[in-house]
């Protein structure tokens, strides 16, 4: 008997460093489901876990940080309950709040691209402040923007009624999440890793 002695070629350490990190802050993500603190006119709760898209982009850049939240869109759809209030499975991607969690890796992307320009992933703590400010704001933008546009469409509701009960009620605390994201990457203990 004689067996076949192919050569296997073993992944790239960085990429799999990376991998890792994406899984990791995926979990975070996750795991401050439990945090959600409803709001009376509005289905969608306050959460903390816009602040881990953020840091998805601003760490992983747009291509890990956009991986790292299909691996916690996709753990949550196969009934791992990592949406806000332990929620999970298909149901909760398709129903009001779905908008939001579907933006996470666009979001995600997005702050990356800006904040590194480009794939070739930088320090965030080394890129200027207005630059990371703006990326945020805009990847702020899509998230509510996304998750008030798929709720007015599934709910049949009138634009600014979409935009009082969806957005509005957030801004507060996404500009409390934009400072803690800026003041975790500024620290410097959170560096990419580089190719």
């Amino acid at each position: 008997m004689e067996t076949e002695g192919n050569s296997v070629e073993l992944v790239d350490g960085d990429v799999v460093r990376q991998f890792a990190r994406a899984a990791v802050l995926a979990a975070l993500l996750g795991a401050v489901a439990p945090v959600a603190i409803p709001l009376p006119l509005s289905p969608a709760p306050i959460t903390l876990q816009v602040l881990f898209v953020f840091l998805a982009g601003l760490v992983l850049g747009p291509v890990w940080g956009s991986v790292s939240m299909l691996l916690y869109l996709t753990a949550g759809a196969i009934g791992i309950p990592v949406f806000a209030g332990w929620e999970a499975g298909l149901g909760t991607l398709f129903g009001p709040t779905g908008g939001y969690l579907w933006s996470y890796p666009v979001a995600a992307a997005l702050i990356g691209a800006v904040v590194h320009r480009g794939t070739d992933l930088r320090d965030p703590a080394a890129v200027p402040l207005p630059i990371v400010v703006v990326a945020l704001v805009m990847g702020t933008i899509i998230i509510y923007g996304m998750g008030t546009a798929y709720a007015a469409w599934l709910l049949e509701l009138e634009a600014w009624e979409a935009i009082t009960g969806f957005a509005l009620p957030f801004i507060p605390g996404e500009l409390l999440k934009m400072a803690a994201a800026i003041a975790i990457v500024q620290s410097g203990r959170i560096e990419p890793i580089r190719s």
